[in-house]
């Protein structure tokens, strides 16, 4: 427990000194990851502890973000709802609309659930470019932030520290909330509905209440994300966010509290600094997250976990031994599978083809500093390799995690 306090607080002393270490650009998508944290946060208490798994959850951010930027051009940043302030709005949409969507979606479980809130998110899509007046069309609508509190909120620090407070004091009701008599009975609704129902509990009600917590805040990370862009646009429904905030939470693992804003926070800075440098990032994200939920069930935090029992059965030389081979492994897998992606990106790609029938010959791809020949064997042999290496290297580790479990 003492640990843990521990690294809470480093974690936060580490959050608060960001803006005097980070340039503009990293601080930007450090806002970014915040806001992903909190909404993984709001969806892995619906998914992770209440059992419902949403498929639609970009319909609450959506309406958190939309109704931000109407309260923003509204009051002007001033009043009775500062700037500051303006995230609640956000809240207050997302747990009203939530209630409402709740109270349908929850009527069914598993995949029909699932597909209930599908449904609603991709009605929301297409419905926004139509309803110009509540969702500016295509175009979406802008906004600005406004000076509050002695505050200019011009500068991206002063974003960035605003956000940061909403992001902290929303995890911290979301773990309260798990700690209460409340938080606790999503526990057995996920189990055992039928037996909760046998209680005397209104399993219905729980459901619904599960569900509106966690779509008001998504609504109000959606009004940090508008707050932070001064602007909405009907993308923010779009199925993809939805998928993303799934497969965010699931890398994390949605089986502990902070799992799913490690993951998403992770993941956004994957994309942030990844998608620059290759076309195929979206696939590399789409092999991290089959990688993790068949090697790592329990997502990124439970390898912590996995990683302490280790310790606690072979003692730290023969646990750090083990973590430095599983290191090496992915190392290895990474870099031949990367290897070989890129290579075949760019001899797929239409500029290359251009390029080879005008010369009559396969030129030399660049790559990592040099070219490769796509005719030389050697070429291939880099990648098989390094992906040989790193599978003999995964079979081991495994089977002395085995033998320590």
């Amino acid at each position: 427990m003492r640990m843990n306090l521990s690294l809470l607080i480093a974690g936060v002393a580490l959050l608060l000194a960001l803006p005097a270490v980070l340039p503009g650009g990293l601080l930007i998508a450090s806002i970014q990851m915040l806001v992903a944290a909190l909404f993984a946060s709001a969806y892995g208490m619906l998914s992770g502890r209440a059992g419902m798994l949403s498929f639609g959850h970009a319909a609450w951010f959506g309406i958190g973000a939309f109704a931000t930027v109407h309260a923003m051009n509204a009051f002007g940043g001033n009043g009775l709802l500062p700037t500051p302030l303006m995230p609640l709005v956000g809240a207050a949409a997302g747990l009203a609309v939530g209630i409402v969507g709740g109270w349908f979606a929850t009527q069914r479980s598993g995949t029909t659930f699932a597909m209930i809130t599908l449904a609603i998110a991709e009605l929301l899509h297409a419905l926004a470019p139509q309803l110009k007046g509540l969702f500016g069309g295509e175009s979406g609508i802008s906004t600005m932030r406004a000076p509050a509190w002695g505050l200019g909120f011009g500068s991206t620090a002063q974003v960035y520290y605003l956000t940061l407070a909403w992001v902290l004091l929303s995890l911290g009701l979301l773990y309260f909330h798990s700690q209460t008599p409340a938080g606790r009975l999503m526990l057995a609704l996920r189990e055992n509905g039928h037996r909760l129902r046998f209680l005397g509990y209104d399993v219905h009600g729980l459901g619904v209440s599960a569900f509106a917590i966690s779509a008001m805040f998504s609504g109000l990370a959606g009004g940090l994300q508008a707050l932070s862009n001064e602007a909405a646009n009907y993308a923010v429904f779009d199925a993809g966010v939805s998928a993303t905030v799934v497969l965010n939470s699931y890398i994390g693992g949605v089986g502990s509290f902070l799992g799913p804003a490690l993951g998403a926070a992770l993941m956004t800075f994957f994309g942030y600094a990844v998608s620059d440098a290759t076309q195929s990032w979206l696939l590399y994200q789409g092999v991290l997250f089959v990688g993790v939920m068949m090697f790592a069930p329990t997502g990124l935090s439970g390898l912590f976990g996995a990683g302490a029992r280790l310790v606690e059965r072979r003692g730290w030389r023969a646990a750090a031994f083990t973590v430095l081979l599983a290191a090496g492994a992915a190392v290895l897998l990474s870099a031949g599978g990367v290897f070989a992606v890129e290579m075949l990106q760019r001899l797929c790609s239409q500029d290359y083809r251009a390029l080879a029938r005008a010369a009559a010959e396969w030129p030399a791809i660049p790559l990592l500093g040099r070219p490769w020949s796509p005719a030389a064997v050697i070429t291939w042999m880099v990648p098989a390799g390094l992906l040989a290496c790193g599978g003999l290297l995964t079979v081991v580790t495994r089977r002395r995690f085995g033998s320590a479990s």
